[in-house]
């Protein structure tokens, strides 16, 4: 199938782009056909996030999104920042707070119904979108040019033979092609890769986001109230925090982040979130209520010093598929809608000049001069700081955001990867994590349970090792098997063969695709590729 523009993914990104290429078809009276591949069985069905949402580019996008009933229903009523001890908490002045961590004009919202209403408004401007069809293949021209992609193959079995149900993939050729897989993209890490688009940059850096959502009693719910939280459970040189969204409906988003350059291999980041929720602070909220979805996404953390290049010949990298995320304000929505129009700008103007398979060079030139641009730059030392713990961080945070108003005549450098900041479990004492209790705290099956989590028994797995030795003889002896832990789907455990040896069990049909595993794995050994189509969470209000 031909088309001027491919978008891969059909989150805010994907879809801002989409939209904006047809708005400015229709402005022009011009033709452009654009096509949207999303992996989810639907559009939202794989989009998690906190979230607390700033409008500024969906304003951009629809002057009028109010009136077109855009989902944004919940303003920002309050904000408090506490820091928590293990038994008491201590909320900070609203004078002492960051402009970051203000909320004010800002929406709670679900970003899954947002990406919902964005896909019914591409619709209705033609775009073709196609939920249960992930890229699964970039496709190159002889010149080595992007020339599109190819989605999987459905109805292949474990052993990657065709069954009855067998549908063979198809190839979208694109004069461009645009990449919002979201993050750690398996589409977008391999363009890096080949491009060296990643060539004097920091390393990247990512965070885990686990998130449940809790229908509460109406006399504890506060509409457009915002809760962070820093401190307790974690300890002061580990990077994380909480969150804590009402929305309506008597409906309560919450979550922990944990960033993913931890060194304690026993840590586990699932486990911190549910002891989270029993501090004498938070736990008031969710008592005789109910739980209805859980969740779990990386986050891309790693701000201006490790963007990468966003371009290449035939195509570009947008949203958090390259990491356009305001850690600072825990924020990428709107910098996902804004990078995915900038990209589109481009995208049609060399359309129109009849070029193809080029590089849009116009898009990261543009990005440069936007507000997204310098809002990256005022929180560019932001993670940096709070990677040096928490209290030296928040010291220097304060002196830079506070007193700098972040212009300060500096910026510090990400100098690891995540995945090489694991030290080996001989330097640490196991951590014992309480039993949970089924009404405030879970298991992590019963939590993929109401993930809505499915997919097909028999296909091929797709959590690759690049080798099978190493879990047993590398992450097993020398780091005490940290995929049991890090992952928040119970997708990996080491089992005894019928000889008494160890071995790691994949159960890949638990996975919620968050990529950790791709990030965090200290060999790199564990390679996420896409599914058939259609698998993984389906989040209804996440």
């Amino acid at each position: 199938m031909e088309y001027d523009v491919v978008i891969v993914g059909g989150g805010p990104a994907g879809l801002a782009s989409a939209i904006r290429l047809k708005q400015l078809a229709a402005e022009r009276g011009r033709e452009v056909s654009v096509c949207v591949l999303e992996k989810g069985g639907e559009l939202g069905a794989h989009i998690l996030s906190g979230a607390v949402m700033d409008p500024r580019a969906l304003s951009e996008l629809f002057p009028d999104w109010k009136a077109r009933g855009a989902p944004l229903n919940t303003p920002v009523s309050e904000d408090r920042f506490l820091f928590l001890s293990e038994t008491g908490a201590r909320a900070t002045p609203a004078f002492m707070l960051p402009k970051a961590l203000s909320n004010h004009g800002n929406y709670v919202v679900s970003l899954a119904n947002v990406v919902r209403w964005l896909g019914q408004q591409a619709e209705a401007l033609g775009v073709e979108v196609f939920p249960g069809f992930p890229a699964a293949e970039v496709l190159y021209n002889d010149d080595g040019s992007v020339k599109g992609v190819a989605t999987g193959n459905m109805g292949v079995n474990r052993q990657g033979e065709p069954t009855d149900a067998f549908q063979l993939g198809m190839e979208l050729h694109a004069r461009y092609t645009l990449f919002a897989e979201g993050s750690r993209g398996n589409l977008g890490k391999q363009l890096i890769a080949r491009y060296e688009l990643d060539k004097g940059k920091d390393p990247q850096t990512y965070a885990i986001g686990i998130k449940e959502l809790w229908e509460i009693d109406p006399a504890k719910h506060k509409p457009g109230l915002v809760v962070h939280t820093a401190g307790w459970p974690l300890d002061a040189s580990t990077y994380g925090g909480s969150f804590l969204y009402h929305l309506d409906n008597n409906q309560v988003a919450v979550g922990f982040i944990v960033g993913l350059a931890y060194q304690n291999p026993y840590l586990s980041p699932y486990e911190e979130f549910q002891r989270y929720k029993t501090h004498p602070a938070i736990r008031g909220f969710f008592e005789g209520g109910k739980r209805i979805s859980y969740g779990a996404r990386a986050i891309t953390a790693g701000g201006l010093q490790s963007l990468p290049k966003t371009v290449f010949p035939g195509g570009a990298l947008i949203g958090c598929d390259a990491g356009f995320l305001n850690v600072s304000r825990i924020k990428g929505s709107h910098g996902a809608i804004k990078t995915g129009m900038l990209a589109a700008d481009a995208a049609f103007a060399a359309l129109g000049e009849e070029r193809r398979h080029d590089e849009l060079t116009s898009y990261p030139a543009a990005f440069a001069q936007s507000w997204l641009h310098e809002e990256l730059h005022v929180a560019r030392n932001f993670k940096p700081w709070m990677s040096k713990g928490l209290y030296l961080g928040t010291l220097m945070t304060g002196i830079d955001q506070i007193l700098f108003r972040g212009k300060a005549p500096w910026t510090l450098r990400h100098k690891h990867a995540d995945h090489e900041c694991l030290r080996p479990a001989s330097e640490f004492t196991p951590i014992v994590y309480p039993k949970p209790d089924g009404k405030l705290t879970f298991d992590r099956l019963s939590s993929v349970f109401i993930s809505n989590t499915n997919h097909a028994e028999d296909q091929p797995v797709h959590l690759t090792l690049k080798n099978a030795s190493v879990p047993v003889n590398v992450n097993l002896a020398t780091y005490a098997g940290p995929e049991q832990r890090y992952c928040p789907a119970g997708v990996y455990e080491f089992v005894k063969t019928d000889a008494g040896q160890d071995r790691l069990q994949i159960n890949a049909q638990n996975c919620v695709h968050c990529k950790t595993c791709d990030i965090k794995d200290p060999a790199q050994n564990i390679v996420w590729v896409t599914p058939e189509g259609g698998g993984g969470p389906n989040y209804p209000n996440m």
